[in-house]
């Protein structure tokens, strides 16, 4: 399962986006089925993962914080603690962040890759660390011809976005990225340093005199093109070691990421669809077809469900009365979406709360922001 850290679907290549950041993801999408509307209901990162592990929502799992100040609630059993007593190995792969514990309960391994850079210090190779790390384990597990989960959380492209060469000039095709021209323009980042709450983080990581808002965006998408360079060593060793065809792979975000829209500089606070819609991507040889697209709504809660109908744990999963439906029925035509509607939160820089239907979204914030909008927004 890979878990991207702040990957809007609408920048990858597979969903239309023109630059071509994603050729190895678009790959898997061929072989397998891609979600157009994916949504990640409950942001930032903590929730959206326990909605994954555990395919419930926010209501059932009470995490709506990055450092929630309870643990997952003991009833609720995660994805690897339902697969061990099937025979499955575990392992977590992922950034912990600094002075965090991994919060992915049940794992039989976690490897924590623990890095914050600087322009000092870059460029990161986040996404190459990472492969380190979770190969052996795929290498292990098809010697022992072991069962297993594998959850690689990558954390790029999230921010610092600071990609090695040549993805870091892939995208940009200004001359000068510290112009003074730019500032004329609508993309310029006088008004980004202008929002004091996170200047001095974008000037620890941003090239000294940086002018041009257009620049980091290529960096944030350079940085989604060297994750997926890496990603294609992960399906190449899938290859090489006979895995690739008996994998049940599946590759989503678990938030997006607001560039320069809404007034929300390259962060992801906002229950913008920046920041909620996410891809999915499943490939499942022999039990889903290859090259769908399944235009019906889907949701983080989704993936549990989803998993053990694959696996046809059909039992357990009603055992569970999980929140979240699988995904199975609509790429079999048997119903159009799995939520006519998602109740949405936020508890990042600001606590909101909203519902989003087909036609409309409602946003409402449980306390003033810090960007001063309006409390209550409809779409």
């Amino acid at each position: 399962m890979l878990a991207i850290d702040t990957l809007r679907a609408d920048h990858l290549s597979a969903y239309g986006y023109p630059r071509l950041t994603s050729p190895h993801i678009d790959r898997l999408a061929s072989q397998g089925v891609q979600f157009d509307w994916c949504f990640a209901p409950n942001v930032p990162t903590t929730p959206a993962y326990c909605a994954m592990l555990t395919g419930m929502d926010v209501m059932s799992t009470r995490m709506v914080a990055l450092q929630p100040n309870e643990p997952l609630p003991a009833h609720l059993q995660t994805l690897p603690e339902l697969l061990r007593p099937l025979g499955y190995a575990s392992a977590c792969v992922g950034f912990s962040g600094p002075d965090q514990e991994a919060r992915y309960r049940g794992f039989d391994t976690y490897e924590n890759y623990r890095q914050w850079m600087t322009w000092e210090e870059r460029p990161g190779d986040k996404a190459h660390q990472m492969n380190l790390k979770a190969i052996p384990h795929l290498e292990k597990w098809a010697k022992e011809e072991q069962p297993f989960l594998l959850f690689l959380r990558h954390m790029d492209p999230h921010s610092p976005y600071l990609p090695p060469a040549p993805f870091d000039r892939m995208f940009y095709s200004g001359e000068d990225e510290c112009d003074p021209r730019h500032l004329e323009g609508p993309d310029n980042m006088q008004q980004v340093f202008d929002f004091a709450p996170f200047a001095d983080f974008f000037r620890s990581w941003m090239p000294p005199g940086i002018t041009d808002g257009k620049y980091v965006i290529a960096q944030y998408d350079g940085a989604i093109a060297y994750m997926d360079a890496c990603l294609a060593r992960m399906f190449t060793r899938l290859d090489e070691l006979g895995l690739a065809d008996n994998t049940i792979v599946i590759l989503t975000g678990d938030h997006g990421e607001s560039l320069l829209e809404h007034q929300i500089w390259f962060d992801h606070h906002g229950l913008y669809e920046t920041n909620i819609h996410v891809p999915l991507i499943i490939k499942a040889p022999g039990r889903l077809p290859q090259g769908v697209r399944i235009p019906g709504n889907v949701a983080h809660q989704d993936m549990l469900p989803t998993i053990l109908d694959l696996l046809g744990e059909h039992a357990l999963a009603k055992s569970l009365k999980m929140d979240g439906k699988s995904v199975v029925p609509l790429v079999n035509g048997e119903r159009r979406d799995n939520h006519d509607e998602l109740y949405l939160t936020e508890c990042t820089w600001m606590r909101k709360r909203g519902w989003r239907t087909h036609e409309w979204k409602l946003i409402q914030a449980m306390e003033p922001d810090f960007h001063g909008f309006p409390p209550v927004e409809l779409y």
